[in-house]
């Protein structure tokens, strides 16, 4: 019986207060990091067109919809199952290489490293989920999925 008392506590306090990893600040600093700075707007997939109204555990989950440019096609990668095949120390080296746009890895390049852990601990603690994002398409080959032409456009001129 006290099993199961415990067990109703913790799942009350989850369903009010989030997952129960969120207690680590480390964690809930890698929630707030990932909520501020963006992460979600392309690695959740309809993020931002719902209004941030997703439930968290589709978070980070990647997409099947690219980014067209002169680079080609690049996607928002599943970062739960990237940082679940990572280390904390490939981890902070992957998270701050240079990516295709539209990715701002710039963004990560200049986070403190307690940043760039918080992050990496949140993931960790959200635990895999999803498929794996396609691979980029080079310049000039076919696309076989959705994207978003993310070209800048010259404004019509008046006759």
């Amino acid at each position: 019986m006290k099993t199961q008392l415990l067990l109703l506590v913790a799942g009350l306090a989850a369903a009010f207060h989030g997952p129960a990893h969120a207690e680590d600040p480390q964690v809930a600093r890698g929630r707030y990091l990932t909520q501020v700075a963006g992460c979600n707007d392309c690695h959740t997939p309809g993020y931002a067109e719902q209004g941030g109204q997703v439930p968290e555990s589709r978070w980070l989950t990647g997409s099947d919809v690219g980014f067209s440019g002169p680079w080609g096609v690049s996607y928002p990668a599943n970062l739960r199952l990237v940082a679940q095949k990572l280390s904390l120390e490939e981890w902070r080296v992957q998270a701050r290489a240079p990516r295709l746009p539209p990715m701002p890895w710039f963004a990560l390049r200049d986070m403190s490293d307690g940043d760039v852990d918080a992050l990496y601990r949140y993931l960790r603690g959200l635990g895999p989920a999803g498929v794996a994002a396609p691979a980029p398409v080079p310049p000039g080959q076919p696309v076989a999925t959705a994207h978003i032409v993310f070209v800048p456009q010259a404004p019509a001129r008046a006759h």
